[in-house]
């Protein structure tokens, strides 16, 4: 069976001359739980934004779901986008709206353009944000402002967001990065229960190994934009470690 979603030589150079991605390829089953990971800088943001084209690759190509990303036109990039959840580390809010408008963005691909210009949706799609805003342990903050919550609040309407667009695949981009460790295990259990109960493939960015230990069932790493490990959180023994991470890296716990 070919797998859901297929990176082949995959290459990003920006304007300034930055190689961010150099010839990355690898695949990604259904239901996988894979984590990206490297230094900052290592091209790991880069890699999951081309994945759906929010950043343009150069050369290489993206295939998901039997569907060829890279040359797909603006108008099947919206369809191909409806499936494929966003999940930032800054949390990508509009702080000025309110928790269940943000969550409703996540329904824009499957709405009448006009009518989401003035946040007008079907009843079924408000339900279904309250339905999700429940299920991250917000219901009570459905009309607050998004920025009168805390920063790990902010993360769950993310996490909320993306699930309104009923994913096959969830992208997430440094998601605990600015969160303590215990929100950090907090966020990181709704992308397993994503994984795991619903079977939705998930390929998240992480600094932490122990997080990569607890959630992930593979890994790939990135050192200056170049593939240097495939496999599983046990295969990363010290050797790697250190090409992953730089000769002077020393590992904790």
């Amino acid at each position: 069976m070919a797998p859901m979603l297929e990176v082949r030589d995959l290459v990003k150079v920006y304007d300034d001359g930055t190689r961010a991605l150099d010839g990355v390829s690898f695949d990604v089953a259904d239901n996988e739980f894979l984590a990206v990971i490297g230094l900052s800088g290592s091209g790991k943001s880069t890699l999951l934004r081309c994945i759906n084209r929010l950043i343009e690759p150069t050369e290489g190509t993206v295939v998901w779901d039997g569907i060829d990303v890279t040359s797909a036109s603006q108008e099947d990039l919206r369809r191909i986008r409806r499936r494929i959840g966003m999940i930032f580390q800054h949390f990508n809010l509009v702080n000025r709206s309110k928790v269940i408008t943000n969550v409703l963005a996540g329904r824009l691909g499957y709405v009448n353009p006009i009518l989401s210009l003035i946040n007008r949706f079907p009843a079924e799609d408000v339900a279904k944000a309250y339905e999700q805003l429940d299920r991250v342990g917000l219901a009570d903050k459905a009309h607050n402002r998004a920025d009168e919550l805390s920063g790990g609040q902010q993360q769950r309407v993310g996490v909320a967001r993306a699930l309104m667009q009923d994913p096959k695949l969830v992208l997430a981009d440094e998601p605990v990065a600015s969160l303590d460790p215990v929100l950090a295990h907090s966020i990181m259990r709704y992308l397993e229960i994503i994984n795991k109960e619903e079977g939705t493939a998930v390929i998240c960015s992480l600094h932490h190994l122990d997080l990569v230990h607890r959630y992930a069932d593979r890994v790939i790493a990135l050192n200056e934009g170049v593939l240097v490990f495939e496999g599983t959180p046990e295969e990363i023994d010290d050797a790697k470690f250190k090409e992953i991470y730089g000769k002077e890296a020393e590992r904790v716990g």
